[in-house]
């Protein structure tokens, strides 16, 4: 081998690394984010929720020998929880609905914030919210003719890419929080009718170790 194909070679392979690099950080980057703010939240809670409940009952809580308010072990968990779930509530309701709205409507008009908000809103809701998009499975082919990929209508059209009889589809990958997204030709998807979302999500993030009718 000379040397200009060993340089070849070499730069080749460095390429190689710094692709595995940023896609290893794709990965990891939103799950670390994500785990850093929860257990932030969850250690805020439980530093402040001793002086609270000390203001409210003094006698309920024993101090240590450096004179510090003993924690509840598992109290800042279930506060958060209860936090999660009472907003959740309480936002549903028609007037708080309108506020909600109202801020909603503000951050999405907010230079640099509205992106951020609105991707995460977006992805958030496709999973689970008033807008949930991951619910219609399909096989779809984007490689050769025998070659299926499982994934979910996102968009039943694409006019806005001059392109109405095709339809988006979001293909997730296996072991993983990122997926691609497909505009491909309608006649190049089954709809997975006999198969709930769930499952078909379930199947192919384990890639394809999870039975599809597994409860």
């Amino acid at each position: 081998m000379s040397r200009a194909e060993r340089q070849l070679s070499f730069q080749a392979y460095l390429g190689k690394l710094v692709q595995y690099f940023f896609q290893g950080l794709i990965v990891l980057a939103p799950i670390g984010i994500t785990l850093w703010v929860v257990f932030g939240l969850f250690n805020f809670v439980d530093d402040i929720l001793p002086n609270i409940i000390h203001a409210i009952a003094p006698t309920y809580l024993t101090k240590d020998a450096q004179g510090n308010l003993n924690k509840i072990p598992g109290m800042g968990f279930i506060v958060v929880i209860a936090m999660v779930l009472f907003v959740g509530w309480i936002s549903s309701l028609f007037f708080f609905s309108r506020l909600v709205t109202l801020l909603d409507t503000i951050l999405e008009k907010t230079p640099g914030v509205k992106f951020i908000y609105s991707s995460v809103k977006d992805f958030l809701e496709a999973f689970a919210g008033n807008k949930k998009k991951f619910d219609k499975p399909v096989l779809v082919n984007v490689d050769s003719a025998d070659i299926w990929r499982i994934g979910f209508i996102t968009q039943p059209n694409a006019h806005e890419f001059g392109m109405p009889a095709h339809v988006t589809v979001y293909v997730p990958h296996s072991y993983a929080i990122s997926g691609i997204t497909y505009i491909v030709p309608r006649e190049r998807i089954r709809l997975l009718n006999n198969l709930s979302a769930s499952d078909a999500m379930k199947y192919t993030v384990s890639g394809g170790v999870t039975d599809v009718h597994e409860g």
